[in-house]
Parts: structure tokens; sequence; C-alpha cells
């Protein structure tokens, strides 16, 4: 199991079209990708639930990942984060 933390960066937080971008970002990784916030945890693939975290601007979620290549899986989860949150 690999974790890491993230500071949300873009003004709007993870709102739909972002959350839409991580979750198909997660289905195309062969690890379990966990998106936590304030002790509530969600799959990252689900779009909806990701939705409902309300994560907004310089919030920090902790990121989870099992399974697979984590490290690999770990990697593209943070370039996604920086590229596009």
């Amino acid at each position: 199991m690999v974790k890491f933390e993230y500071t949300i960066k873009d003004e709007l937080g993870i709102h739909a079209r972002p959350a839409g971008m991580l979750a198909k970002a997660a289905k195309a990784l062969d690890s379990e990708i966990t998106i936590t916030k304030d002790g509530n945890s969600v799959g990252a693939t689900k779009l909806m639930a990701l939705m409902g975290l309300a994560v907004k601007c310089g919030e920090t979620i902790t990121v989870t990942i099992e399974g697979g290549d984590e490290n690999a899986s770990e990697v593209a989860m943070r370039t996604f984060l920086e590229e596009n949150l």
C-alpha cells in the first residue's frame, strides 16, 4: 500500500469535470485508488462519490493505492493531480 497527500490547487476544487477526469484516470490503472478527505473515503473511480467529498481549493486529500503496480500507479496519480488539480 502506498499513501500520499496532495493539496488541491484548482480554484474550483474537485468539481464535475476534474472528478470525471480523475475517475477515468483511476480506471486506467491496475491498482485500487482511494481518495480520503476529513475521514471520508471513496473509490477514485466513482464520479458521484468524488464530487460528494466537496473538496475545495486549498484542502488536502490523502490518496491510497493498493494492489497492482503501486509505484507506477502512484507516479501516474501524482502526475494527474499536478497537471489537473
